[in-house]
């Protein structure tokens, strides 16, 4: 039976179109066939009409209104999540299915409070932080099952700094960050209703989705939210 994948992306600041591409083969190659959307409004239309098994978010889409710097870029990537969509989402996870978030979509969907519940974590701005990508080590931290059988690993990517967990998630990867010397959560699954969810908060571009260990959890991440 094909085990199926919508992808939700685009931004700005990365190369959301070959990077969602890198995760769909990441993805194939453990037998989960993906379809892409770089139009997120053309995606969630998608996702109304049809049938997923799991939903991935890898996208930059809110308001934008966090800093003047973002002021260049509003016309065209300015982004409010509607009713329908918001409504389709829980109704994926009520219905048993599963969802994956990548690195930005922590700050995605600024209008819809409900938006972390369904995530498992938030951006909180002026809390959270990265530095520029780097080497990091990553620490596999516990026997969930999304990571059983999953060694630490070495990847190149951002550390995300700060991000505000729901009591009730798992932490499944850390690291230690090399600005302060603070243990970073990366990684956490828990529950919405009856869906199964994981955010990744690594993922910024290509190179960190297909390196060994990364493209690993990944792929066991995507089956446990399709409960497999």
């Amino acid at each position: 039976m094909t085990i199926r994948n919508i992808i939700l992306t685009g931004g700005i600041n990365h190369d959301y179109e070959d990077t969602a591409a890198a995760l769909a083969e990441v993805l194939l190659a453990s037998g989960i066939t993906s379809v892409v959307y770089t139009d997120i409004d053309e995606g969630f239309d998608a996702l109304d009409e049809g049938h997923y098994d799991l939903v991935t978010l890898f996208a930059l889409r809110w308001r934008m209104l966090d800093d003047d710097k973002y002021i260049p870029f509003r016309d065209e990537w300015q982004y409010e999540i509607n009713e329908r969509d918001q409504q389709n989402l829980k109704r994926h996870l009520a219905a048993g299915r599963g969802m994956l978030g990548l690195h930005t979509s922590a700050i995605c969907f600024d209008t819809w409070p409900e938006w972390p519940s369904l995530l498992g974590v938030k951006w909180v701005w002026g809390t959270t932080f990265h530095p520029p990508p780097e080497s990091i080590q990553i620490d596999v931290l516990s026997t969930h099952p999304a990571i059983d059988g999953l060694s630490d690993f070495t990847v190149v990517d951002e550390i995300y700094h700060n991000l505000s967990a729901d009591p009730d998630a798992t932490p499944l990867l850390s690291t230690i960050s090399s600005t302060d010397g603070s243990t970073q959560p990366l990684a956490w699954a828990h529950k919405y209703q009856s869906g199964r969810v994981i955010f990744d908060a690594m993922g910024h571009d290509r190179a960190s989705i297909t390196t060994t260990g990364h493209a690993r959890f990944l792929q066991k991440a995507a089956h446990w939210c399709i409960g497999r």
